[in-house]
């Protein structure tokens, strides 16, 4: 059995320009979400409980 930590998938929003501006990362974990500075990966990482996430995307989507 292989026991080694996988590493995290971040990926990039789908709103980011590939220009250097204002983007983000998020990477889905077992019981939320964490989201980076995709200029900073090495920085610090907000971690959202998966609650507070979906009351996010969803206040987001509605603009």
């Amino acid at each position: 059995m292989n026991h080694q930590a996988r590493e995290p998938h971040w990926f990039k929003s789908s709103h980011s320009s590939g220009e250097g501006g204002e983007c983000v990362e998020v990477c889905l974990v077992s019981d939320g979400v964490l989201v980076r500075d995709s200029k900073r990966a090495t920085g610090s990482v907000l971690s959202v409980d998966a609650n507070a996430w979906s009351a996010f995307v969803e206040q987001a989507a509605r603009g």
